[in-house]
């Protein structure tokens, strides 16, 4: 019979070759394949069988031999490492019985891939959809394999890479990094293995910002996570999703599946922000100001004071900030009841107090402002956060020049187009405030209640883990 099979004998140790593969060999009349390769197999070579070994990148050749053997009436196996099908010697098989137009049986038999074998030494880390990208460019140019790179980074995909480094080619892994690190967040869960699956073999675990590509040689095998990748024990865990639905997360028993959505959304919305090398206050703050609008121009345009959720958070936390006056009653009404509840703080708006449509009305102010007059006199020292009244924004920073408050913060987000710019210029010179401002037109009480959120709930920023109140 004329027929070749082209067989995957694994990444390396006799445990992870298949049955079928040891079957194929033991029939063989002929075994074609890289010399390195033998020493794997060579216990299951019947007597008399002829093996032809061939030295690196003499793939072409093996299979002209391979062909001229099967000719002859013989049985010939083809053998690669891993999977023969990925990287390995099937696609040329397939190829050159086309070129000859060769009447040769094809068969193929599928291996353990090196990224799976690595993948089961790593922990979970391919539990989602993922791509393989060889960065070999000796076939492939380089310009196609940097526009996969970003695709795969842009795509979300867990990514295996295959060929990183050899003598000849230092720059490339470094290139792929720099790739991935301009859409992934800098601790994503990066895992790698040498000689998997052999005596010599390595493993590592770390994150995209801490690899070192010197660490790396051709018999590595890389494996990058996506944004839902995570370390558990030295292990990458990428959950497939299954908790998103009928049961709480893995990771916190408790999480209910409202929690779940809003974690996901901040770790997508964290993978796609411009600049991921920001304090982590402000990028708290950021992601809830983002998440509440969809608008990823907030990256522009919210400005925080150094340290400012942090310190707000740690006023609440020591007693010493019990108060969130607001413009209005939507911003009151977003601030989560959990939150204020478990923090000991009293979120209050005086606008339909029945003093203020008096005061209004007698001293020809909006009833905003006369709110706001009202609460200074009361609440000197609460967090003075606005949505929606510039006027209210510009009535408290003239209490604030006159010495008569001195608030614990101000989160200054009113929206419009009468005075909303100047309201918030005239915040910036109290350098002695916290201060969060959602600068220009663009604001809105959605955006203040958000911003008093991820104060009250800073001590889950560390983890990425929003919505404990929910």
């Amino acid at each position: 019979m004329k027929k070749i099979i082209v067989v995957g004998i694994g990444p390396g140790s006799k445990e992870d070759i298949t049955p079928a593969v040891l079957d194929a060999v033991q029939q063989a009349d002929v075994i074609v394949g890289y010399q390195y390769y033998f020493q794997f197999i060579k216990s299951y070579v019947r007597e008399g069988c002829e093996c032809i070994d061939t030295g690196m990148k003499k793939e072409r050749q093996r299979a002209e031999q391979a062909f001229e053997l099967a000719e002859q009436g013989k049985t010939v196996v083809v053998i690669s490492s891993g999977d023969a099908g990925i990287y390995g010697m099937t696609p040329l098989v397939y190829e050159m019985r086309k070129e000859r137009d060769a009447d040769i049986e094809i068969c193929s038999l599928p291996g353990i891939s090196a990224f799976q074998k690595a993948a089961s030494l790593m922990g979970a880390p391919i539990g989602h959809d993922l791509c393989v990208i060889s960065l070999s460019d000796l076939m492939t140019p380089w310009e196609t394999i940097e526009r996969r790179i970003r695709a795969a980074a842009v795509g979300d995909f867990v990514t295996a890479i295959y060929n990183p480094k050899s003598h000849g080619r230092y720059w490339q892994l470094y290139r792929l990094q720099e790739l991935f690190l301009q859409e992934r967040p800098p601790k994503t869960p990066v895992g790698y293995v040498r000689q998997a699956g052999r005596p010599e073999q390595e493993v590592k675990v770390t994150t995209l910002r801490d690899f070192n590509p010197e660490d790396v040689d051709m018999f590595t095998v890389i494996l990058i996570g996506n944004s839902q990748s995570y370390i558990d024990e030295g292990k990458i865990i990428t959950p497939r999703g299954y908790y998103l639905t009928s049961h709480p997360s893995p990771l916190a028993s408790h999480e209910k599946p409202g929690q779940q959505i809003m974690i996901q959304s901040f770790r997508r919305i964290e993978s796609e922000l411009q600049n991921k090398e920001i304090p982590l206050d402000h990028k708290w703050a950021l992601l809830h100001a983002i998440h509440t609008t969809a608008d990823f121009e907030m990256e522009k345009i919210l400005y925080t004071d150094d340290g400012a959720v942090e310190t707000l958070y740690n006023k609440v936390k020591n007693g010493t900030l019990k108060t969130i006056v607001t413009d209005v009653t939507m911003v009151t009404s977003g601030i989560r009841k959990g939150a204020l509840e478990r923090l000991g703080v009293e979120a209050i708006c005086y606008l339909h107090d029945p003093r203020v449509a008096e005061m209004a009305a007698s001293e020809e102010i909006t009833r905003t402002q006369a709110g706001i007059r009202l609460a200074v006199e009361e609440h000197p020292d609460a967090l003075f956060a606005f949505g929606n009244a510039p006027t209210a924004l510009m009535e408290l920073c003239e209490l604030i020049r006159k010495g008569k408050v001195h608030p614990s913060g101000i989160i200054a987000a009113p929206v419009g187009f009468v005075h909303v710019c100047e309201s918030k210029h005239m915040v910036k010179p109290f350098k002695d405030i916290p201060k969060i401002i959602v600068e220009g037109r663009k604001g809105g009480s959605n955006l203040a209640a958000t911003l008093c959120n991820a104060i009250l709930c800073f001590d889950d920023a560390e983890q990425l883990k929003p919505g404990r109140d929910l």
